[in-house]
């Protein structure tokens, strides 16, 4: 178990760049504006041979425990005590401030090491504000420019003490990879359970995400059942997206709260197009996205936007009716919302619906089932033979048109890949094949094989003439 590394210190003296320099990516938001970070954000860390986890916090700031800044005081508070390691900054171009002694205080009465650092180090006015930093009685400071990647190996000697170093040869050790095994492609249901079962030592990606305020910080609070994220009325509060590590049943999971999304017109603020190319970031590479509707206000256009670029990005879908517990006559609006679904979501039809109460805790089992079936279904793969059963039948039942006067044949379809599954129907000129028909053909290919709820990607070509290059000899 890697240990813990807590960064902390008053808004905006390079916490967030400090981070970024030790994971060794731009995770975390950088910008001038004080207070950018809200939630606790853990990376895992490399500096020389030390290896350890990195938790990025809110600025520590003066504030009654119920306004939003109380609260992510409490978050930071809370890192403190789960924290190995606790790395205090301080700018030392602008000095010593009143606030930073009030926090050493703070430090110095929980029992966890504090290693000071020196930021903005770097000049001769950096130099001044780091000598001044002696006065906090943490012994010497730790000069480093963190922009600038300077005095790190000054930082690593501080470390060095309290953090394992990690053995290159033992990392790779711990690495079983397991042989392929020999599987018959003949037994489509052995090697679909030989995939499943390997997919199942991996944690499943899943993303949530939706328009501001509508509960998905207050969602994976109660699913992890913990306060973990920063939560309240307040709309918008969730800037990073933050990672946390769970398991459900069993089965490993990764779940991703991102920040809400708005109207593309609306976001005109730098720090907020920031939060949403982070939140954009984590959809990409998630598995399964977890849509979170508010379900005294479902489906307006924002909600259809945001599905859709979900279909875009290829990922699983699962649509969560959040603030259930605010519904008064449940059957009636169930069957509306069920029946609003089909009808503006076409694209995904039969996506899973469900009703759940973040706050109260209501229908998370039910939500965790539909992502865990769907994720199934993204990873489908159905054999070339029962697909050309299929075609049959759906040409037998509606043939493709006849397009100037020629009608057109579709000689057979195959899967070429999965995550989502993509199939390829072959034809005799698949740029007249009118775009009706292939959405028939997509509709039936969902209806048959039980896809529903990811999105199908379906590509037209055209065999190879055996006659061409007999007919340019002629």
């Amino acid at each position: 178990m890697p240990a813990t590394v807590v960064i902390v210190g008053r808004p905006n003296v390079g916490k967030s760049t400090l981070f970024n320099r030790l994971v060794g990516k731009k995770l975390a938001l950088v910008d001038d504006t004080p207070g950018v970070t809200r939630d606790r954000r853990p990376g895992e860390a490399k500096l020389g041979d030390l290896s350890f986890t990195i938790v990025d916090t809110a600025g520590l700031e003066e504030a009654e425990a119920e306004s939003l800044s109380g609260r992510m005081r409490a978050q930071t508070e809370e890192a403190i005590r789960q924290a190995d390691v606790v790395l205090f900054v301080i700018d030392a171009r602008s000095g010593l401030l009143p606030i930073d002694r009030s926090f050493a205080d703070l430090l110095r009465r929980v029992e966890v090491p504090v290693i000071l650092v020196a930021n903005k180090a770097e000049g001769r006015l950096g130099e001044a504000g780091a000598y001044e930093a002696y006065e906090l009685g943490f012994g010497d400071p730790v000069a480093i420019s963190a922009e600038h990647g300077e005095g790190l190996a000054d930082l690593h000697a501080a470390l060095a003490p309290h953090v394992d170093a990690f053995a290159d040869d033992e990392a790779e050790a711990d690495v079983a990879v397991a042989p392929d095994a020999d599987i018959s492609e003949d037994d489509e249901a052995a090697a679909e359970a030989a995939a499943e079962a390997k997919r199942r030592t991996l944690p499943l990606r899943v993303a949530v995400t939706g328009r501001p305020n509508a509960g998905k910080s207050t969602l994976i609070n109660s699913l992890i059942g913990e306060d973990r994220m920063l939560t309240g009325p307040e709309a918008g509060i969730t800037r990073d997206s933050i990672s946390v590590d769970w398991e459900w049943r069993g089965r490993k999971v990764k779940l991703f709260d991102t920040a809400g999304l708005r109207r593309k017109s609306r976001v005109q603020d730098k720090l907020e197009k920031l939060s949403v190319g982070d939140a954009l970031r984590a959809i990409r590479f998630a598995e399964v996205v977890v849509v979170c509707l508010d379900a005294t206000i479902p489906f307006e256009k924002q909600d259809l936007q945001i599905v859709d670029l979900v279909v875009k990005e290829g990922r699983a879908l699962v649509i969560a009716l959040n603030k259930w517990d605010l519904i008064e006559d449940r059957a009636t609006a169930w069957a509306a919302m069920r029946e609003a679904c089909d009808r503006l979501l076409p694209q995904v039809r039969g996506v899973p619906l469900v009703r759940i109460s973040g706050l109260r805790s209501e229908g998370l089992d039910e939500l965790m089932k539909a992502v865990e079936s769907v994720h199934r279904t993204w990873n489908a793969r159905v054999s070339t033979s029962r697909l050309n059963r299929w075609l049959e039948t759906v040409l037998d039942r509606h043939p493709p048109p006849a397009v100037s006067g020629r009608r057109l044949k579709i000689r057979y379809v195959t899967q070429v890949k999965t995550r989502p599954p993509h199939f390829v129907v072959f034809c005799s000129r698949p740029e007249a094949l009118p775009e009706s028909y292939v959405r028939y053909l997509t509709n039936d290919l969902r209806d048959r094989f039980g896809l529903a709820g990811v999105p199908l990607r379906v590509s037209l070509r055209s065999g190879d003439n055996p006659y061409h290059d007999k007919t340019e000899r002629r």
